[in-house]
């Protein structure tokens, strides 16, 4: 896959005043959205939980996870999304959860994100009756 950047900003949704800009890596390989743990400090994001994880180059780490306000430049659009506690002077990725919760998919041609139509399966079974709930 062709890698590309896009200009994200992060926002510390306690704190709104409180964010940052920077290009990321887009990675659709990734689960998680990955930023250096120094810059969420600074802008006073708090850790939510800790989650595992296994890493490109096959080791096993266990790190910090939090919720920030993501807006994506290209999209013009702002959402929660989670957001891994990175080694300072890691890269900075958006993964495939901010991805999804954006709705988008990756065009490798263009190097853009496209729009995706979401669906949602579990809708018609309850409508017509096919599932039985228990």
């Amino acid at each position: 896959m062709g890698m590309f950047k896009v200009l994200v900003k992060i926002t510390n949704p306690a704190d709104p005043k409180r964010f940052f800009e920077e290009e990321f890596w887009v990675d659709t390989g990734a689960l998680y959205s990955f930023v250096p743990e120094n810059r969420l400090e600074e802008i006073g994001l708090a850790p939510l939980r800790t989650r595992d994880l296994i890493l490109a180059d096959g080791r096993r780490d266990r790190r910090l996870l939090g919720e920030a306000l993501f807006t994506v430049h290209e999209l013009e659009e702002t959402l929660t999304c989670p957001v891994i506690f990175a080694p300072k002077d890691s890269l900075y990725l958006i993964g495939a959860t901010a991805l999804e919760n954006f709705g988008v998919d990756v065009d490798t041609t263009t190097k853009r994100l496209k729009p995706i139509t979401g669906i949602i399966a579990g809708y018609q079974l309850f409508s017509s009756g096919q599932f039985n709930r228990v």
